[in-house]
């Protein structure tokens, strides 16, 4: 009889590993950056529609949307996990959202959506399969346009910060 070096011996368990997570961002730059850019992530399979349950995500695309534009900036994958019962799953995935400013996910549940909060990132669910181009395309117009609330407010408080810094370059640096 022939044993598979990788097993255990019998009667011995081993413990399941966690594969780790993979995260793929993109770097890149430009001559002039927009004045106001968000970065919107998605619970997704296939990086073309939002079909996720926020808990249950085995990947997020984030994308950096402006007025008229949206460029696909990172990729988060994690392991396959249970729905319930497994709170320690959310941190992974709520620290790799760090610096989204929204998640679009078709469920999300109650302690996910606290912890997002705190976090300043907005979850928005949604109802259907929808196509991740349409609702970047509906986030640029939101922003040329205004009126969607979350955007709305996004937008502000990026304005805020940004003048905060201003105003700090513009007293310099001497005491």
């Amino acid at each position: 009889m022939t044993s598979n070096p990788i097993s255990p011996p019998i009667g011995q368990v081993q413990p399941t590993p966690r594969p780790p997570t993979r995260r793929m961002q993109l770097a890149w730059s430009i001559k002039q950056a927009p004045s106001t850019v968000l970065r919107i992530a998605f619970a997704t399979t296939d990086r073309q529609r939002v079909n996720q349950h926020f808990g249950a995500a085995e990947a997020f695309a984030i994308y950096e949307v402006a007025p008229g534009r949206a460029s696909f900036v990172a990729l988060g994958e994690f392991a396959a996990e249970a729905m319930d019962g497994n709170e320690g799953k959310l941190a992974a995935k709520v620290d790799f959202l760090a610096g989204c400013h929204a998640v679009y996910t078709m469920a999300i549940g109650a302690s996910a959506i606290k912890q997002l909060l705190s976090r300043g990132i907005q979850p928005i669910r949604i109802g259907e399969l929808d196509a991740i181009p349409v609702l970047l395309e509906e986030l640029s117009d939101a922003m040329r346009d205004g009126g969607v609330a979350w955007v709305d407010k996004a937008m502000a408080a990026q304005r805020r910060s940004d003048d905060r810094f201003s105003a700090m370059e513009d007293e310099g640096w001497d005491g």
